[in-house]
């Protein structure tokens, strides 16, 4: 080899060197920076309250401000897509939910991401039960007449959801599926409108995330009738469970979790763990949690994957049942 030759590899290999060790050094030293993160549907709904939550963790543990981006869009697929996509840095991160992660899959053929394989999987975050509430005027006080009236009146009650294929989609879907009633959806830009059209009667019910409807709820402008989950609300032990109301094992639970882009370093991704379980441990978080009727839910990165798999199988069951498609 002549000494040139010579020369130029190993100013390359030093080269490379040097890359590895200032990545290695940004990487301990991160965050530096401010980070995104992606939500993908708009704000004022329960996966942007969770968001804003966690985000204001990192701010204190880190000295550096959260950028809350919302990108909504068919059912979460468009936000979720920007996150697979971002760069892969850890200065990005995003929220997914039982509708991104394991409903799209049954409902869009052409999906542009892959729950599992576009995904650095952070944790779960939380299980939040789906309240059905109704607009006050309606006369009907419980479950059972809920289900009686909408038996009666075929067609008649139009709901509201975050958008087609969204998780109140889906779980009013499998509420129907398992009573034999039929009612009309109406797909709207996310949930905030869909809730503001409901208070003023344009719709006459939901079954959406607690956050998004407890407080209206509480307020008297809207009547919670029950919840989706196995157990009673913590926070509103009077709202009894739709199972023990009259659809015996009923059970349409909303969960969030947090993501990056698949390949962010690993360093990265268990400080994020790590960071993100000591807010669910927080009593302040658990409070703000138990008052918007969810509870937190950490778990490692794999055990993330676990229920993502497991949650798609039965969601894909409910799908086809229902006869759901948005395409």
């Amino acid at each position: 080899m002549d000494r040139r030759r010579f020369l130029q590899l190993t100013a390359s290999s030093l080269a490379m060197s040097g890359s590895g060790i200032a990545s290695s050094v940004a990487q301990a030293q991160w965050p530096t920076k401010n980070i995104t993160m992606v939500v993908p549907f708009t704000p004022g709904g329960s996966t942007d309250i969770l968001a804003r939550l966690i985000g204001q963790r990192f701010t204190e543990a880190w000295g550096q401000g959260v950028v809350t981006e919302n990108r909504p869009g068919a059912g979460g697929a468009v936000g979720s897509v920007a996150l697979a996509r971002a760069p892969a840095d850890g200065y990005t991160v995003g929220m997914g939910h039982i509708g991104t992660l394991s409903v799209n899959p049954s409902l869009y053929s052409n999906l542009q991401y892959d729950p599992i394989k576009s995904f650095a999987h952070i944790s779960m975050l939380a299980r939040v039960y789906n309240v059905l509430v109704v607009h006050p005027s309606l006369p009907i006080k419980n479950v059972r007449e809920f289900i009686d009236y909408a038996r009666q009146n075929p067609g008649k009650l139009n709901y509201g959801s975050g958008g087609n294929g969204s998780a109140a989609h889906i779980a009013t879907a499998a509420f129907m599926v398992a009573t034999g009633t039929q009612m009309t959806h109406v797909p709207y830009r996310g949930t905030s409108p869909a809730v503001n059209d409901l208070l003023s009667g344009q719709i006459q019910f939901m079954m959406t995330g607690g956050p998004a409807v407890l407080p209206h709820a509480r307020a008297g402008t809207m009547r919670a009738l029950g919840v989706s989950g196995p157990n009673r609300l913590k926070s509103d032990p009077d709202i009894p469970t739709i199972a023990e109301a009259g659809v015996p094992g009923f059970d349409a639970t909303q969960w969030y979790g947090m993501m990056a882009p698949a390949g962010t370093p690993e360093d990265i991704v268990a400080k994020l763990t790590k960071e993100v379980h000591g807010a669910l441990g927080s009593k302040a978080m658990q409070e703000a949690l138990e008052r918007d009727g969810a509870e937190a839910w950490p778990t490692s990165p794999q055990e993330f994957r676990d229920i993502i798999a497991s949650e798609t199988k039965r969601w894909a069951e409910i799908v086809e049942k229902a006869k759901i498609k948005v395409e």
